[in-house]
């Protein structure tokens, strides 16, 4: 009996995914060269200094991904190619509102992305204000006829950014719903943290079928003034916002890798978004993941070795817009699953890591600890046992990949998150290389690690609410 349980105890330690020691030791390295300064703040700079902001489908996205290119070859990486991505493009060219009765007053608008314009008079709508976008999808069919709707919820701050997910599903579909009660234009309050007069833009979805109505979002402060002057009686309110659709264009993910010394055909992907809205340069979202990524590739590609899986730097395209870059990186290696041994996002601005979540076998647990264990002098916590890998591997990770999530602190993050003030200056270095420190450790953890964490083989599990709340599938 005795030799069976022994025999059952090495199986079992046998089939568990291990860490070796020396790996813990480099990564470890790692982690205090980043913490002790990366290049992730000068990459960020770089990006939004000689591109600017990345709207999809824009001159300067393609600008990005030439960018992207000739950086990836500068700092080390073995092989750099693009994989094509098609995705509509859209683009604001004025946008303005300003209440008519019952006493005139401006009022701060920014289009949401994709609205369809106004006529170039403009419309004129009495406002109907709906305490969230469940009180707007009760409404009566008919009973908007004419009026122009008003979503009021106010976004709470969070530092896990779930403030986000209730307020953004009236952006997302708000204006078609609207449209199937009969209004003839949707406004919200911005899905923004800070009560300020700069309005926060973001991807919408018509619905099939739906009449296209114009859509924008008010910035809080005016939203707090337009409802003062609805608590007074009624508001008449005009509109003009005009806005193109340019069909579909061609763009690009931009890939790079690091290849594996022993198992190159296995890959620990790592990513970020290039692309950004225009309000803005783009530099909380996504320049900042951006330059974390590349820094912490970076850092591994200077070192003596290879580590002995490939690492793969996914710089996604047209993710603001519906997730084209991600679904498109899904479908073309939907077969490869399986080597994407474990996959991970930045996307959440340059806040400092406080957690660790990863959705991986059973029998990987362990090496996950192995990681934290790294990690844990950075500040980072083990938190759940569950992970969505983030906005552009959520498609690959609903085919069955092994995920991580770093969650950053994301207090802040929706002050300026789609604004005219995401710029470089909310950008703080200490920060970012808090986070390289995480993600070049944790890559070449996954990298080295003898075993494997479940990719392929996973059931689907949902990522956090805000990033499976927030990001509408294409239409």
């Amino acid at each position: 009996m005795r030799v069976l349980l022994a025999l059952a105890l090495a199986a079992a330690l046998a089939s568990e995914t291990q860490i070796p020691e020396r790996d813990l030791a480099i990564a470890a390295a790692l982690r205090d060269q980043a913490l002790a300064g990366s290049s992730a703040y000068a990459l960020a700079e770089s990006l939004v200094r000689e591109v600017g902001h990345r709207l999809a489908g824009s001159d300067n996205d393609a600008r990005g991904v030439e960018w992207a290119l000739r950086t990836m070859e500068r700092l080390g990486f073995d092989r750099v190619w693009t994989e094509p991505v098609e995705y509509p493009v859209w683009s604001r060219e004025r946008e303005e509102a300003e209440v008519l009765a019952p006493e005139p007053l401006p009022l701060a608008i920014a289009a949401l992305g994709g609205s369809v314009p106004t006529p170039p008079e403009g419309l004129i709508g009495e406002i109907v204000a709906f305490a969230d976008f469940a009180e707007l999808r009760a409404a009566a069919q008919g009973s908007l006829k004419g009026k122009i709707a008003f979503v009021t919820r106010r976004m709470e701050r969070a530092r896990d950014g779930s403030g986000y997910g209730p307020v953004v599903a009236a952006r997302v579909a708000g204006a078609s719903v609207a449209a199937e009660k009969g209004a003839i234009a949707f406004l919200m309050r911005s899905a923004g943290t800070r009560d300020s007069d700069r309005p926060h833009t973001g991807n919408l979805r018509y619905g099939e079928s739906i009449t296209r109505i114009p859509a924008a979002a008010l910035a809080n402060a005016h939203a707090d003034r337009l409802q003062a002057l609805l608590a007074e009686g009624p508001v008449t309110v005009r509109l003009r916002i005009a806005a193109r659709e340019r069909g579909l264009y061609q763009g690009a993910n931009v890939i790079g890798e690091l290849s594996g010394r022993m198992q190159p055909e296995e890959v620990v992907a790592l990513g970020a978004h290039l692309d950004s809205w225009d309000l803005g340069e783009g530099a909380i979202d996504d320049a900042a993941g951006v330059g974390i990524v590349l820094a912490a590739a970076e850092l591994i590609a200077k070192q003596p070795e290879r580590p002995r899986r490939s690492i793969r730097v996914v710089l996604f395209a047209a993710e603001e817009i519906g997730l084209y870059g991600a679904r498109a990186y899904a479908e073309r290696h939907r077969e490869a699953v399986a080597r994407h041994v474990l996959v991970g996002e930045s996307d959440f601005g340059g806040g400092r890591i406080y957690q660790l979540d990863a959705a991986v076998k059973p029998e990987a647990r362990a090496a996950i600890a192995q990681m934290h264990k790294v990690l844990e002098p950075l500040g980072i916590a083990l938190g759940r046992e569950d992970a969505g890998g983030g906005p552009d591997f959520g498609p690959l990770r609903r085919l069955g990949a092994a995920a991580v999530d770093l969650r950053q602190d994301g207090t802040y993050y929706f002050d300026y998150h789609h604004t005219v003030d995401d710029t470089l200056d909310k950008l703080v270095p200490g920060d970012l290389d808090q986070n390289v420190a995480a993600w070049a450790a944790l890559a070449w953890l996954a990298a080295n690690a003898e075993g494997d964490f479940g990719s392929g083989s996973l059931p689907e599990r949902a990522g956090p609410p805000m990033i499976q709340e927030a990001r509408p599938a294409p239409p």
